[in-house]
């Protein structure tokens, strides 16, 4: 049985409708519902739901916690995705790369442009395709998505393309 940690810090994939406000907000972790979707049978996803934030309100101490939270995980030697906001993904991901240079494992981020749930996301698919890359990628910090992975720091969001390419 392959264990891999999922660790939640919001961003779009995470974001839902709230008919009270009328906007689109960061209010809970709602992935291990989608989790329960998927056909996962000898794959065990350890839900860490550490803190829902648009990326563009995440702060370097908000990457310190993160990075805490990763020290704790890291010795057990298990591969972890990371869902996390498009804007500043790679930023983070670089933080992670900078506190973490001899990785055994993969650290990979995803998010959406679309929250799951609603109609055309691409939450789920990017989510199925990091747990699968997850399993088959060696050491290092990893930015998957859109059938593509990239090495952080080979990775830029491309906004008028509405997805990343190689930077």
């Amino acid at each position: 049985m392959q264990t891999i940690y999922l660790i939640t810090t919001g961003g779009t994939i995470e974001k839902a409708y709230s008919e009270q406000s009328g906007a689109v907000l960061n209010n809970a972790s709602k992935v291990g519902h989608y989790l329960k979707l998927l056909r996962l049978p000898d794959c065990e996803v350890r839900v860490i739901p550490l803190m829902n934030k648009d990326s563009l309100e995440m702060t370097q101490k908000d990457r310190a916690v993160l990075v805490k939270e990763l020290t704790g995980v890291l010795p057990q030697d298990h591969p972890i995705v990371i869902t996390h906001g498009t804007d500043t993904m790679v930023e983070t991901g670089l933080y992670i790369e900078k506190a973490f240079p001899d990785l055994k494992v993969p650290v990979i981020l995803t998010g959406a442009m679309t929250p799951l749930g609603f109609e055309d996301s691409d939450g789920l698919q990017n989510l199925t395709e990091s747990l699968l890359a997850a399993r088959l990628l060696g050491a290092g910090v990893f930015v998957v998505i859109h059938s593509q992975v990239f090495p952080v720091d080979q990775a830029r969001k491309d906004k008028e393309r509405g997805t990343f390419v190689r930077a």
